[in-house]
């Protein structure tokens, strides 16, 4: 239980604070700023691996706990309980941000500038890369060490400093599923449900390709 409590917290603290910083940003006409943006989701994720990666492994993201899954180092069993507490910790994040700015009238939800397919394909893209960084740092299924915050907090800000103003560079179903339930703009929402997952999952053969023993080595 102290693992999807953990769970719950980190993923409420990073929808809080990331789709957070978009509310605001709108609220100020712009004061925190695209860049801004990108390092507040990317502080945020670094903090939370910080502080509950220990306790929980930090996923704060079901295509990462999927993937960790596939690759055998997260219980399937506890795979519904992780997911669980990660949806419930990212709708209490926009329920909170509706309470706070009841006119702002998309909380931070991710939409794609041009076409479903070019988002789609980003979207992949991003949370393949994000998925090989942290299959490699972590701790087993856990996202802790000297440098996995590190690493994965500066992936994350990287990528959404890029490619957001083009998908939103989302990364995780429940960071956009929660603006898009809340908010009540579903239009988009199946590509920010499938292509990170898709992504995520596609990263666990090549990782494992990549990190094979050769047998020739002596």
């Amino acid at each position: 239980m102290r693992n999807y409590v953990a769970e719950l917290i980190g993923t409420f603290a990073l929808v809080f604070c990331g789709t957070g910083a978009i509310v605001i940003n709108q609220q100020a006409g712009g004061a925190i700023t695209h860049m801004g943006i990108a390092i507040t989701f990317g502080l945020v994720v670094m903090s939370m691996i910080y502080s509950l990666g220990g306790i929980s492994g930090a996923h704060l993201n079901p295509a990462v706990s999927i993937a960790f899954t596939v690759a055998g180092k997260f219980p399937l069993k506890q795979l519904p309980g992780y997911i669980t507490s990660q949806v419930a910790g990212a709708l209490l994040a926009s329920l909170t941000l509706r309470l706070l700015f009841p006119g702002n009238e998309m909380l931070g939800a991710t939409m794609p500038a041009g076409s479903e397919l070019q988002s789609f394909v980003m979207e992949l893209i991003l949370t393949f890369f994000l998925m090989l960084v942290i299959v490699n740092v972590a701790i087993g299924s856990k996202e802790q060490g000297m440098f996995a915050g590190i690493a994965i907090g500066a992936v994350v800000a990287l990528e959404a400093m890029f490619a957001g103003p083009v998908c939103g560079a989302s990364m995780n179903p429940v960071r956009s599923l929660s603006p898009a339930v809340v908010s009540g703009h579903l239009e988009h929402l199946w590509l920010y449900l499938v292509a990170p997952v898709l992504g995520a999952v596609l990263a666990i053969p090549t990782w494992k390709y990549l990190t094979a023993h050769n047998k020739n080595n002596i």
